[in-house]
């Protein structure tokens, strides 16, 4: 076994903190988040210094209230602060009912757990015991339990998803007509990208290449765990960091917005600070869906289902749709599965095309093409 060495903390952002040290077989090892560099060190003389000697580290016993704070504090380093906020939210209901229970205790009750998650609201109930698998699955990595009682109670059956709700283009026009004039683009260039609100709320004249005849997604909207607004530039490893390509509908909307020079921002607020998008649904929004009189429900992210129904009608493939609206194939088929029924019959006529242009194809192209190697003549 090597010589043991002292850990090494390092920074992560402003608050949290990182271990580095080298395992019993001298490969470089990582251990984060902490909330100070005394803290970061302190694990590895309990924890990390006696493993490499052999001993036997027992782990603190937690109650499921106790690991939830220890679970989000490790948890917030790499996601949003709206994101823990929802978490400690939705894992609220279970530190209510078991939060006094001792991780090893609730280990052994799975039976309760189904049993508690059957009371919970049919809306609300999968948001609640996902959150509570996410959590206690930690709790089997991390060593404090030996199985998740909340994967053992059972499935977490998803609700169906909601109806898809897709606008015409008169529709789109309709509203656009009663919205106010630097926000009537909007319908027609959401509808036209299919970006989610919280992005084109960020977009700013920097993002826009006409010249490659795409926008870049670089930064989201979201809030802090006090529901403070800010702006987040995404990772340039985040899925939802991507390139959308910008069609005629969607440059024509861009043309029309009016020129600013008090703001880089594309939609912004009437003065030309950060959109607060609860504010333009209920001032700009709402008003505008009453007074066009189209049918309800008709909320501002639909215009992102009406992309993604645009966009399948055209035959687009689901892989590159996906990766265009910055989310997985598997979400893709989940909420629009019913705009797919028809796909194969576009495929089959796509594929039928093909053949019948090959078929076209001389035979000396044929041949220029493959060439003699592929065994096709001797």
């Amino acid at each position: 076994m090597p010589p043991i060495q002292r850990g090494q903390a390092y920074r992560i952002g402003a608050n949290h903190w990182g271990l580095r040290y080298y395992d019993a077989v001298g490969k470089r090892r990582r251990k984060s988040p902490f909330p100070s560099r005394s803290a970061a060190l302190k694990h590895y003389r309990d924890v990390i210094e006696p493993q490499l000697r052999g001993d036997v580290v027992a782990l603190p016993e937690l109650t499921l209230a106790e690991f939830v704070d220890v679970y989000l504090e490790r948890h917030a380093v790499a996601v949003r602060g709206r994101t823990i906020a929802i978490l400690r939210e939705r894992l609220g209901y279970a530190v209510r009912d078991y939060g006094d229970v001792p991780l090893k205790s609730l280990e052994r009750m799975s039976g309760e757990l189904a049993s508690w998650s059957a009371t919970l609201s049919q809306g609300s109930r999968y948001g609640i015991v996902q959150s509570l698998r996410q959590t206690l699955e930690a709790a089997v990595r991390w060593g404090h339990i030996q199985r998740n009682p909340a994967k053992l109670a059972g499935r977490n059956r998803q609700p169906a998803p909601r109806t898809v709700r897709v606008y015409s283009v008169d529709e789109l026009d309709a509203i656009a007509a009663e919205l106010s004039a630097m926000y009537a683009p909007l319908p027609a260039f959401a509808a036209a990208t299919g970006l989610r609100p919280e992005e084109w709320a960020a977009l700013e004249r920097s993002d826009i290449d006409r010249r490659a005849g795409q926008l870049s997604i670089r930064r989201t909207i979201s809030e802090d765990e006090q529901g403070r607004r800010l702006v987040v530039d995404l990772a340039k490893t985040n899925v939802s960091r991507r390139q959308v390509p910008l069609s005629k509908r969607a440059l024509a909307a861009l043309d029309e917005l009016p020129a600013r020079l008090d703001t880089p921002r594309l939609f912004p607020a009437p003065r030309g600070g950060l959109l607060n998008l609860d504010h333009f649904r209920s001032r700009e929004w709402s008003p505008a869906i009453e007074a066009s009189g189209i049918e309800k429900p008709a909320r501002i992210y639909d215009t992102r289902s009406t992309f993604a129904s645009r966009a399948i009608a055209a035959g687009v493939p689901i892989f590159e749709l996906a990766k265009i609206m910055g989310t997985s194939v598997r979400m893709i088929e989940r909420h629009y599965g019913t705009l797919l029924d028809g796909v194969g019959a576009s495929i089959a006529t796509r594929l039928d095309t093909f053949d019948e242009r090959e078929q076209r194809v001389p035979d000396e192209h044929v041949w220029a093409t493959t060439g003699p190697q592929n065994g096709l003549r001797s």
